[in-house]
């Protein structure tokens, strides 16, 4: 009987050990984790962006009837927040967080346009590019550090599916059928961040010194040095000057 009180004891000893040790693990992860937490802005009056005429394929035409769309080189929100500008660590990674994701990531072209405008992956990282439209569209991302490809896709077509091997910021992608149809495809390694129209993004990242750079399409790099700190979120901001 003494024998079985023993083990008993024991057991429940080692049984609050290993959950304190799980407890104790968990809380220093998380409060290991960083976060950049970031504004980009333009200085100054954007560019007038051109109503787009898709007269030439009336099924997309159809699509935007109520609203039609324009050039989506510089999208600047009410207060002065600049969208698609990719955020990415540029110095400082370490090799696991320079890893590439496991999840795909979608663009699709829909009424004759590329959604989103602006795509960010991870080298080797998979992407699903879809045809949403009832006309045919020609793929053609004009990669320089990537071999480049063209591919036609039907409507109806299965998705297609692309990686690209080495980092790239960014590739210009277009339609050869619809020459108003532009997009790019950054490939970077590690976190990223793309800004939306009010001129915020993310990064999550392990507590270190990195050097981040940001890039716009029409405006650019620049490059920030920021030191992230466990459980208190770094502060960033950049401004790009209109022209």
């Amino acid at each position: 009987m003494k024998a079985e009180w023993k083990i008993t004891v024991l057991t429940s000893a080692l049984l609050t050990l290993a959950s304190g040790l799980w407890l104790m693990g968990s809380s220093v992860s998380a409060a290991s984790a960083g976060q950049i937490a970031g504004t980009v802005k333009l200085d100054g009056t954007a560019p007038h962006q051109k109503p787009i005429d898709m007269g030439k394929e009336p099924s997309c035409a159809a699509v935007h009837k109520d609203k039609p769309v324009t050039a989506e080189n510089v999208v600047v929100g009410a207060n002065g927040g600049l969208a698609n500008v990719v955020v990415y660590v540029s110095q400082g990674l370490t090799g696991n967080e320079a890893a590439a994701s496991s999840q795909p990531v979608q663009l699709e072209q829909k009424g004759c346009q590329y959604l989103p405008h602006v795509v960010v992956v991870n080298a080797g990282q998979h992407v699903k590019i879809v045809n949403e439209d009832q006309t045919s569209h020609n793929i053609y991302p004009q990669a320089t550090k990537n071999p480049p490809w063209n591919k036609s896709q039907p409507p109806g077509a299965q998705p297609l599916d692309a990686t690209w091997a080495n980092e790239e910021i960014a590739i210009p992608v277009k339609c050869n059928v619809h020459p108003w149809m532009r997009a790019y495809i950054a490939v970077v390694k590690g976190p990223y961040g793309v800004s939306d129209d009010s001129g915020s993004f993310k990064l999550e990242l392990s507590p270190g010194t990195y050097t981040l750079t940001a890039w716009h399409e029409t405006y650019g790099t620049q490059t920030q040095n920021v030191t992230v700190a466990a459980g208190k979120p770094a502060a960033v901001s950049f401004t790009f000057k209109a022209k």
